[in-house]
């Protein structure tokens, strides 16, 4: 345990003592805000790691398990083992935590990693490369930078755990790559995030929490809301609260503003700028090719079957689809693979409930956007097609851990075991069934 802590504590001093170069290689990758960067990036890896350091020593420990009638002399636990060498291949949004947080997991629970970063922030990928390796035990961790080439490569070689975090259609290639040496995997994908706005609701709390959520990072977040559905009628009300909201958080120009980011590449900026053409332009819709700046936009009276509904945007663009009621738009969320997050909005909490209840995604949250992630005591993860497994917290530690069962016996009281040797009868059996079967509460046995 000493050793997995020290590791810990050195990428706590990476991220202290580091924390400039963090913030200027996300700004200069992506003119990632430094609020944002420090909160996503910095903040909460902390949390996760301190969660992690707070609970190791009770995490570690074997956890003993409850005995039937014929092993209540004997100790039967699990322990928890690590896989071995592990795989962390991360994505560019995030170019920081989403590969320090599986990172603190597979550490804690006692693996040795491989690192791939994301070649697309090549500041992020340069600082994690070249400077993560110096505050660990080189042996045992290692950074690799790979382009698509390489990483086919890379994939080639047997590891006893691969967790990715990309989209979709990298996650099968993974999957498929994993499967060649029955690797087990954890792949945080993504998907089209519904969010959807009763009419009965404070419509400007509501419309700063999504415009928060789905412009923070410029909208390249997996789990920003990706589609408001609501009526008519509140999309009339939702429009002018959501300009007001844009225009608190970025001023009348956010092209100027310190507080919006930028698209990360040109092929990303040219593939968002395409889906502005989806319903109609009601708020936003500036582009600047050069900066790789598209305005936070929303899109009103957008169709199910218009491209931008076809697609995960990962950008700053909100379409608003209109539905009769709760009933539609439940239909509609599940007409599409499960997301990644659900959404619901209302001053009505049997509104959200029925949303929570009436469909399935990797999480959820009532009443706001994104902050169900912060909490290290919910575990994050897709299904379906938004992922597999989870992590965060002790999910993180249990993820990177083989729960390996055990029994220990004694070699004496022999006399206990002969019930169950051959020559078998009808006696022994109804004795070994008494002692050994779980029974329905409130059940019993007949000898």
């Amino acid at each position: 345990m000493e050793y997995r802590v020290a590791q810990l504590e050195a990428l706590g001093r990476f991220l202290d003592e580091k924390k400039q170069d963090i913030l200027e290689a996300t700004a200069a990758d992506m003119g990632k805000p430094p609020f944002e960067a420090e909160f996503s990036e910095i903040l909460l890896c902390k949390n996760e790691l301190h969660e992690t350091l707070n609970n190791l020593s009770t995490w570690m420990k074997d956890e003993h398990v409850d005995r039937n009638l014929v092993t209540q002399l004997d100790s039967a636990f699990i322990r928890k083992d690590p896989y071995g060498v592990v795989l962390i291949i991360g994505p560019w949004n995030y170019p920081i935590h989403l590969i320090l947080v599986p990172l603190i997991g597979a550490i804690a629970a006692g693996n040795c990693v491989i690192v791939k970063p994301s070649e697309m922030t090549k500041n992020s990928e340069r600082l994690v490369a070249e400077v993560l390796p110096t505050y660990l035990d080189n042996d045992c961790f290692a950074v690799v930078t790979a382009g698509v080439q390489e990483t086919t490569g890379l994939l080639e070689n047997k590891f006893d755990y691969i967790f990715f975090t990309g989209n979709p259609t990298v996650g099968r290639i993974m999957m498929t790559a994993a499967a060649k040496h029955l690797t087990p995997v954890t792949l945080e994908l993504g998907g089209k995030n519904p969010c959807y706005v009763s009419d009965t609701c404070d419509v400007q709390n509501v419309a700063r929490r999504v415009a928060w959520g789905r412009f923070f990072n410029a909208g390249q977040t997996c789990i920003a809301p990706d589609y408001v559905l609501c009526s008519v009628e509140m999309q009339e009300k939702l429009l002018p609260a959501l300009s007001k909201a844009i225009a608190e958080f970025y001023g009348p120009n956010p092209q100027e503003s310190p507080d919006f980011g930028r698209i990360v590449g040109d092929k990303h900026f040219q593939r968002v700028q395409k889906l502005l053409g989806s319903g109609r332009v009601a708020i936003g819709g500036q582009t600047d090719e050069k900066e790789r700046y598209i305005a936070p936009t929303v899109l009103a009276d957008v169709l199910p079957s218009d491209s931008i509904m076809q697609e995960e945007i990962f950008g700053p663009v909100l379409p608003i689809v209109t539905v009769a009621n709760v009933d539609e738009a439940i239909a509609l969320i599940n007409s599409h693979e499960q997301p990644l997050a659900v959404y619901a909005f209302s001053s009505d909490d049997k509104v959200v409930n029925q949303v929570l209840e009436r469909t399935s995604s990797g999480g959820f949250c009532g009443n706001d956007t994104l902050m169900h992630v912060t909490l290290t005591s919910l575990p994050f993860g897709g299904m379906g097609t938004s992922g597999l497994g989870m992590y965060h917290g002790k999910f993180t530690f249990d993820t990177f851990t083989h729960h390996r069962g055990c029994l220990h016996r004694s070699m004496g009281r022999e006399a206990l075991n002969t019930l169950r040797y051959p020559p078998y009868s009808q006696h022994k059996l109804g004795i070994v069934r008494a002692a050994s079967e779980v029974k329905r509460k409130g059940a019993c046995t007949l000898l």
